[in-house]
C-alpha cells in the first residue's frame, strides 16, 4: 500500500496521509489555564487514556483560520473543517492502478506555543469522500514512546468542569480509545484509530478530550483538547483554505517577531549587567593588568 503527503492548503501542521486502500491514511488550543492543569484520575501505566498524566506545556497560541483571533481568548474553540481534492491510486478488478481525486476533509484543532510555534497537540476527524470510514487521528509532540500509542478519552461537559477544578473523575464513566502512531515527522508524531459514530457523538456533545501519550521516561503526559466548537464545525460547510493559510501565517509571523523582540531585549539586559559589574568598587575600568599581588606594602626589614 503507497502512501503519500498532502497538505490542505500548505497550511496543515497534522499532514494527511494519502492510501489507496479502503482506508484512506491522513491527518488547538488546551481549555485556558484550567483544563491545562487538569489531572484525571490515575491507572495503572498500562492505561494511561485516564491516567494521571503530567499537563503538557500550557503557553499555546491557537490557530483557527478566520476565527483565529476570538479561539486566543481561551474558552472559545478552534475547531475548523478543512477540504481539498485529494489524489488517491486503487487497483482494479484487473490488477491495475488507477488514479483518481476524492473530495478529503479535516475537522481539526490545533495547539501552538506561542513562544516558539511548536504544535502542542493537534486533533482531528478525516472523511474521505465516498467512504463511510472516518478517522480519528491526534499528533503529540516528538519525544514520546512509539510502541503503547495514544489513548484518549471524551469527558462530558460535566465530567470536564470537573477535571478543570482539579476534581477526581471516575474512569468507569469513561470510554478510552487507543490510537496507533502511524507517522513521524519533524513537527510530531501522528496516531490514528477509527472514529466511529459513538466517538464521533460523544466529540458532539462531550466537553473535551484527554490525549495521554508516554514519554521516553514512561510518565503519562495530558494534552487536554477542548471540543466547544466540534458539533458545528462538523456539520458545517469548509472554510476557505487561503484564508486560514493567511490566518496561520500571520500567527507565525506574530511569533517569529516576538522571538526577535525577546532576543532583542535579553542583549540589553546582558550589556546592562556588565556595565553594572564594570561599575562596582575595585573593578578595573582601565584595562590594564591588575596588582600582582595584595599582601602587606612594608618593606622587609633590613639585613644585618
Amino acid at each position: 500500500m503507497t502512501n503519500a503527503v498532502l497538505r490542505i492548503g500548505g497550511a496543515l501542521a497534522l499532514a494527511a496521509l494519502v492510501s489507496t486502500s479502503p482506508a484512506l491514511a491522513q491527518d488547538k488550543a488546551a481549555p485556558a489555564a484550567k483544563p491545562a492543569a487538569a489531572k484525571p484520575a490515575a491507572k495503572p501505566a498500562a492505561k494511561p487514556a485516564t491516567a494521571a498524566a503530567k499537563p503538557a506545556a500550557k503557553a499555546g497560541a491557537t490557530v483557527g483560520g478566520p476565527e483565529a483571533a476570538a479561539a486566543a481568548q481561551g474558552n472559545k474553540s478552534a475547531w475548523v473543517k478543512l477540504c481539498e481534492k485529494a489524489p488517491l491510486v486503487k487497483k482494479d478488478k484487473d490488477g491495475k492502478e488507477v488514479k483518481e481525486e476524492k473530495n478529503l476533509c479535516l475537522t481539526h484543532h490545533e495547539r501552538l506555543d506561542g513562544n516558539t510555534g511548536m504544535v502542542l497537540v493537534s486533533a482531528a476527524i478525516r472523511e474521505v469522500e465516498g467512504q463511510d470510514k472516518k478517522s480519528l487521528m491526534v499528533m503529540v509532540p516528538l519525544g514520546m514512546a512509539i510502541p503503547p500509542g495514544i489513548r484518549a478519552a471524551v469527558y462530558t461537559k460535566e465530567q470536564w468542569g470537573a477535571v478543570s477544578k482539579n476534581e477526581k473523575v471516575d474512569d468507569k464513566l469513561l470510554k478510552p480509545v487507543e490510537l496507533k502512531f502511524s507517522l513521524c515527522h519533524p513537527a510530531g508524531c501522528t496516531a490514528e484509530t477509527e472514529a466511529t459514530a459513538d466517538i464521533i457523538e460523544q466529540m458532539k456533545t462531550g466537553g473535551g478530550m484527554m490525549v495521554v501519550a508516554m514519554n521516553a521516561n514512561a510518565q503519562p503526559i495530558g494534552f487536554p483538547v477542548p471540543l466547544d466548537g466540534f458539533a458545528d464545525a462538523y456539520a458545517g460547510p469548509p472554510i476557505d483554505n487561503k484564508a486560514y493559510a493567511d490566518a496561520r501565517s500571520q500567527l507565525m509571523k506574530q511569533i517569529r517577531d516576538r522571538q526577535a523582540q525577546l532576543a532583542d531585549q535579553y542583549r540589553k539586559d546582558q550589556e546592562e549587567k556588565a556595565a553594572a559589574m564594570r561599575n562596582l568598587p575595585g573593578a578595573n575600568t582601565t584595562g590594564g593588568d591588575a596588582p600582582a599581588t595584595t599582601g602587606s606594602t612594608a618593606k622587609p626589614a633590613a639585613k644585618k
